[in-house]
């Protein structure tokens, strides 16, 4: 299958990460993103409390390009790195002496998310690029994205699946995008404070006290490679999902957003 390639802009936060006083990271921390799940968000605010000579940001690390960047999981040069780590032999392996953070979000807000990135200028597929333009309707593309295209593009179970559920109950911590959206929406408040103490925990990282600019400057979408307003699509997509094709997810993956915590 020929690779996809994601034309984006310019990161441009190590500048903002340098304001700010860093402590080291102690050990490897790795986010494996389900993707189109909010993988760039969380990596932006994780991003504010490590130190720029400790991101790894050569690429997202993926099994297909796991052994071009064994050097990001080693347990002696501890690393901040990103990637959509599928669940096998080899990447277990790999993050064996890693914290290993598993982001998820729901898979009816993930049909629309990838389905709006599939079609957007910004993702360039040549097995996909055919779909674009009205090609296909909107209803037949939230289609593929739940029951994927034979060949060409994986399931929505598949995804979850190997993203995320196989790697459940290994010591691995899941994270959903969700509820790190509602506690951006009020920083303020001392749930705020608490959820993103746990959640910096999970990679290894303590609280800063000055840790609401940090998660403020990092979550600006500005920063997001693939946020919604960075994407040009041609058709005009459904703020949610349609009833139907909610029934679709249940019916091509039942239990999975029970599994999740989102039924």
């Amino acid at each position: 299958m020929s690779a996809a390639v994601v034309m984006s802009r310019p990161d441009t936060l190590n500048p903002d990460v340098r304001r700010f006083a860093q402590a080291p990271l102690r050990q490897t921390a790795f986010l494996n993103g389900v993707p189109k799940c909010g993988t760039h968000l969380l990596r932006n605010i994780v991003r504010m409390f490590v130190p720029v000579e400790q991101h790894y940001d050569r690429e997202f690390i993926q099994i297909p390009n796991l052994q071009q960047h064994m050097g990001a999981l080693a347990k002696d040069r501890p690393l901040f790195s990103v990637g959509h780590m599928l669940f096998a032999d080899i990447s277990i392996i790999a993050l064996k002496h890693a914290r290993h953070v598993i982001l998820v979000r729901d898979p009816h807000d993930y049909v629309l998310a990838r389905a709006r990135f599939t079609l957007s200028d910004q993702f360039n597929h040549p097995q996909l690029n055919h779909l674009k333009n009205g090609a296909v309707s909107v209803e037949q593309m939230l289609n593929m994205m739940i029951f994927g295209i034979p060949g060409r593009s994986p399931a929505l179970r598949e995804v979850f699946t190997f993203h995320a559920v196989s790697w459940m109950g290994t010591g691995a911590e899941v994270v959903r995008y969700e509820d790190i959206v509602a506690h951006l929406r009020d920083l303020d408040a001392p749930a705020a404070e608490t959820f993103f103490a746990d959640l910096l925990g999970k990679f290894g990282i303590a609280l800063t006290g000055d840790w609401r600019e940090r998660v403020k400057v990092g979550s600006d979408r500005k920063h997001s490679a693939t946020s919604r307003e960075a994407l040009s699509v041609g058709q005009t997509m459904p703020e949610t999902l349609p009833d139907i094709q909610k029934q679709l997810v249940e019916q091509s993956a039942p239990g999975l957003r029970a599994l999740l915590g989102y039924a």
